[in-house]
């Protein structure tokens, strides 16, 4: 069942824009990837390793291994990296906690 899961997706990555696949994750994945990740204290390599799966689905979709390239494309469609939603989402959740107190 997984394989042609797998086959249906990557079929759809190819069939749609990018700016499409582009928001879809942007806007339903990553807060569903990322819910409650401001309530925990990740380290420097978790959110390394969450920047890395994210640009290397850039680079499957974009068609290219050169990250330069990709980080160009990521700030031309304005998708932050999953790093920086995380550090952003955590100081609004401290700034909550402490004005809760």
């Amino acid at each position: 069942m997984w394989p042609s899961i797998a086959r249906a997706v990557s079929c759809a990555i190819t069939s749609v824009p990018e700016k499409v696949i582009l928001k879809l994750v942007t806007r339903k994945c990553m807060p569903i990837l990322l819910y409650g990740l401001e309530s925990c204290q990740l380290s420097n390599g978790d959110l390394h390793s969450v920047d890395f799966t994210y640009n290397r689905m850039c680079m499957k979709l974009f068609k290219s291994s050169n990250i330069e390239l990709i980080k160009e494309c990521q700030g031309y469609f304005r998708c932050l990296l999953p790093s920086l939603n995380v550090k952003e989402r955590w100081q609004k959740f401290i700034s909550k906690y402490e004005n809760a107190l």
